[in-house]
């Protein structure tokens, strides 16, 4: 189906180079100049992630679905940090911080993937930054062909086949749309970025993150409120 969509939109249109796209996408990330935001919102988990989110929570794992707090901060360069807090439970954070990991209490894996990549993504400060974290995650960047995500035309950097790594990139405003990689032998991990337009960080980074794996949601976090004026302390990554 994937494949399809690509060459149906591919054939008879132009198609930037890759390099060309992640310089345009730097710059558009450029153009929204900020030294912090913090973002808070409604973080809820589907499927496997409320057992693993529950577990680390001390919340029932056996619903369906799972609602708590959440809220990301960002500073760039390269410092991201993102906190689930139970309303009546703990709290946990994933930290990505100069290319490093860090948690704070039991792991949520689809947190961290989270994290990790928003990081990567939004704080990206040249072509060949972004080009080499692509790249550590399989995707050939400089391969480009088109799809459709959401209801828009979105470049694809990787190969075009299904299964394939994958970064996609919002046509009309170059802000990243989603991360298809595999770890290993491991599932597939794909993030989606949607509603930058609406967002309450301004563009900054989008209202919805959702986190699959192997097909499956895991997390769907909605900004309900940004703020570029915090200064969260140092400690915090």
């Amino acid at each position: 189906m994937l494949l399809g969509a690509l060459v149906a939109l591919s054939a008879g249109a132009y198609v930037l180079p890759g390099g060309s796209i992640m310089r345009r996408m730097v710059a558009a990330r450029e153009a929204q100049t900020f030294a912090s935001l913090k973002a808070d919102g409604s973080l809820r988990f589907y499927g496997p992630g409320v057992r693993e989110a529950g577990a680390a929570l001390g919340l029932p794992t056996d619903k369906p679905d799972l609602e708590v707090d959440g809220t990301v901060y960002i500073r760039p360069p390269g410092r991201c940090r993102f906190e689930a807090k139970a309303r009546a439970g703990g709290a946990v954070a994933s930290v990505f911080s100069a290319g490093r990991k860090r948690v704070e209490g039991p792991e949520i894996p689809a947190l961290s993937e989270a994290v990790r990549e928003l990081c990567a993504l939004l704080t990206a400060r040249s072509r060949d930054e972004l080009e080499a974290h692509l790249s550590s995650l399989g995707i050939e960047p400089r391969t480009t062909s088109l799809a459709r995500f959401g209801g828009e035309v979105v470049y694809v950097l990787g190969g075009p086949a299904e299964g394939q790594p994958q970064f996609w990139i919002y046509k009309d405003t170059f802000r990243p749309a989603r991360l298809k990689h595999k770890e290993g032998k491991g599932p597939e991990w794909d993030v989606r970025l949607q509603d930058y337009t609406s967002s309450a960080t301004g563009e900054m980074m989008p209202r919805t993150v959702e986190v699959w794996r192997g097909g499956e949601r895991l997390l769907r976090f909605t900004a309900l409120t940004g703020d570029t004026r915090s200064k969260p302390a140092d400690s915090l990554f």
